[in-house]
């Protein structure tokens, strides 16, 4: 209840909007110039509000629409807006200081896998008893492992000994999101893309019917 007053108090409407004039837009409306005596009197014969949603705007934008449905809008766009954010997972990887090739190949394989959804990787090297004195071996394979992955992320912190376990976190390398495309630039594209038909060669010893005359050449 507390998150809905402090989005209504967000945007001034009707009466609370003290500018000479403004822009209105809204569904099925010429976005038009007009005063705010006009403005309002025009939401007000439409049965809606009037909706300061671009207050730096010159002159600031109002959309006529009712409050209620404007805040309900505003709170899904939200929700939608938050679901398409990446939430990254920290996925554990565990090895021991004299791990074999074979499993650390199916380790490498999965971190591969992890990274490649934007997840990011811990992984360790956990010392068991006495085998705390192969640290140094232990500090080797989490590097080699590092190295093995880095098409797929980069280290956010070198191997570190922390109690019995020597830790070394993998973050996900960043993609780059590329910019929307235009329709314009979509339909150009459309005209590149779009396969030429290469027309078949003729060749003048098939268009020939008459008998052949040896020691003659007919192609072009």
């Amino acid at each position: 209840m507390k998150k809905d007053n402090k989005l209504k108090d967000t945007y001034r409407v009707n009466g609370q909007i003290r500018v000479p004039e403004v822009r209105i837009v809204g569904d099925n409306i010429e976005s038009q110039v007009l005063s705010i005596g006009r403005a309002r009197q025009m939401a007000e014969d439409m049965g809606v509000d009037l909706v300061e949603i671009s207050p730096n705007a010159d002159p600031p934008v109002c959309r006529l629409i009712e409050f209620s449905k404007f805040i309900y809008l505003q709170k899904k766009h939200a929700k939608e807006v938050k679901a398409k954010q990446v939430k990254v997972e920290v996925k554990e990887i565990r090895f021991g200081p004299q791990t074999d090739d074979h499993d650390y190949e199916f380790k490498l394989k999965h971190a591969k896998s992890f990274l490649t959804d934007g997840d990011k990787v811990k992984a360790y090297v956990f010392f068991k008893g006495r085998s705390i004195l192969f640290k140094e071996q232990g500090e080797v394979l989490l590097l080699r492992f590092a190295q093995d992955l880095e098409e797929y992320g980069k280290v956010e912190s070198m191997p570190t000994l922390e109690g019995k376990r020597m830790i070394m976190f993998i973050a996900p390398k960043k993609v780059i999101a590329k910019p929307m495309k235009t329709a314009e630039e979509l339909e150009s594209e459309k005209v590149i893309d779009t396969p030429v038909k290469k027309q078949p060669q003729k060749k003048a010893k098939k268009e020939y019917t008459g008998p052949k005359v040896e020691g003659e050449d007919f192609d072009d």
